[in-house]
């Protein structure tokens, strides 16, 4: 009997350390797992910033050149390619710009695009403020579904003599595999370096802002730009600035770097764990 018992014994004793060890291991799966899908939300998130910048460079470059033909003064160099059509209805006071990408894409910013963005404004030369609301009509970003309906509102002078344009941030993104993300909030670009020298390469815009991120499984993201995201129009990325970003039980700094030109970023979470994330 004593012999039955010490063998009992020692059968619960393995059923307890095995429970502990599966435990474990299913613990350190599940944080691993948890992180992994933070890390992606992070770099989805990241995508869906690449998508604003273009959006609103499109939209402002497109309608800056139209009131400069309309004023009869000097454009700045176009840098939309002449893959993209853009034809304009206008109305006394009133104009409609449809930038058109074909249903074969055209590669622009080193993004594939396809479809169409309509923006439409009142027309007024001597308004502080101008309204461009703009659509996507079966709008794709490098194979991303974008829908989208959203506005710039333009000041002609901030507080520091340089146009801003505040964009509101509207946004569902589908990806090929089906994931999806929304964004709503406001993000302010203001126009640093460049304004009115009639060369697109030098344009340089400084963006603060905060908005929201739902992603299909419930997970939402708040962001607060913390230093000015630095955005040179020569190179495809932010090339400095740094956001906060905060989840239930997930947080963190991401952070564009120093100046480099790059696809390289960093995110440190709250607990200083940082890891790279590659933008694409």
């Amino acid at each position: 009997m004593k012999s039955f018992n010490s063998f009992k014994s020692a059968v619960l004793s393995l059923l307890v350390l095995g429970l502990i060890f599966t435990s474990c291991s299913e613990d350190n799966t599940t944080e691993t797992e948890n992180q992994l899908e933070d890390t992606q939300e992070v770099q989805r998130s990241a995508e869906i910033d690449e998508i604003d910048n273009v959006l609103g460079e499109l939209v402002i470059e497109a309608y800056e050149e139209e009131e400069s033909n309309l004023a009869n003064r000097s454009a700045q160099s176009r840098d939309i390619p002449d893959c993209v059509t853009i034809t304009v209805v206008a109305e006394q006071g009133y104009r409609q710009v449809t930038i058109d990408f074909g249903a074969d894409g055209c590669i622009v910013r080193g993004h594939l695009l396809k479809g169409q963005i309509v923006f439409d404004y009142t027309r007024d030369p001597e308004a502080q403020q101008i309204m461009i609301n703009y659509n996507l009509i079966d709008f794709y970003f490098d194979a991303k579904n974008i829908i989208a309906s959203r506005s710039i509102l333009k000041e002609l002078s901030n507080e520091n003599g340089n146009p801003q344009f505040t964009h509101s941030l509207d946004i569902t993104v589908i990806w090929p595999n089906g994931v999806q993300a929304s964004r709503e909030g406001t993000r302010i670009r203001e126009w640093i370096e460049g304004f009115g020298s009639g060369i697109f390469s030098d344009n340089v815009f400084e963006i603060t802002g905060n908005w929201t991120a739902t992603f299909v499984n419930g997970n939402t993201h708040t962001y607060e730009v913390i230093i000015p995201l630095r955005r040179e129009v020569i190179c495809t990325y932010f090339v400095s600035g740094t956001f906060d970003v905060q989840r239930t039980n997930f947080g963190g700094l991401f952070d564009f770097g120093d100046g480099d030109c790059d696809n390289q970023a960093t995110f440190t979470f709250n607990n200083g764990t940082e890891i790279p994330i590659t933008l694409n």
